[in-house]
């Protein structure tokens, strides 16, 4: 896409970000919409753009800051619930990558297999990456995630952070070899 993006356009994935940041458009699909409208951008390029625009900004706050924002405005209970989960995900095992998002935490061996998010005011939504898993007890359909996760168990305090929760994390980081 970069390099499509470059001879269609003439110009560099980084020039159209600055371009986009230099209107301070937020929004992804306010950035869609400036870029079709005033560029004749295709909407797979607008989409491209804006999706690296947004990355790029994210990238830029120190990741304990990212996790602080996810955690403000009413969801500041939760927290303690990511922390927990956090203490044994990094328990698993030494290869394990965390990346804080802007909305979300996502938790990655070789690929991701869990995601952390806290999607509303009273809940965190724990992302599981499983195949050819059923739904059973607190194992629901990914819901917000998508193709994300294939699954995930929702969460409003620490003491359901329980065995259960924490074996399906386990299976999750084993399977993601």
């Amino acid at each position: 896409m970069e390099q499509g993006l470059l001879e269609k356009t003439g110009k560099t994935l980084e020039a159209w970000i600055a371009i986009v940041k230099k209107e301070k458009l937020e929004k992804h699909g306010e950035i869609i919409k400036y870029l079709k409208d005033h560029h004749n951008f295709t909407h797979g390029f607008a989409n491209f753009v804006a999706l690296k625009t947004r990355q790029s900004d994210a990238g830029s706050i120190p990741d304990e800051d990212l996790i602080q924002n996810q955690y403000a405005k009413g969801k500041e209970h939760l927290k303690p619930v990511f922390d927990l989960l956090i203490k044994h995900i990094k328990a698993l095992g030494q290869d394990i990558e965390i990346v804080p998002k802007k909305a979300n935490v996502s938790i990655r061996r070789k690929k991701q297999f869990a995601l952390i998010q806290p999607s509303t005011k009273t809940r965190i939504d724990l992302g599981l990456k499983f195949k050819d898993k059923g739904l059973t007890g607190k194992l629901k359909d990914s819901g917000p995630f998508g193709a994300m996760c294939s699954h995930r168990i929702e969460i409003t305090d620490t003491g359901e952070v329980d065995a259960e929760v924490l074996a399906f994390l386990k299976e999750a980081y084993e399977n993601a070899q």
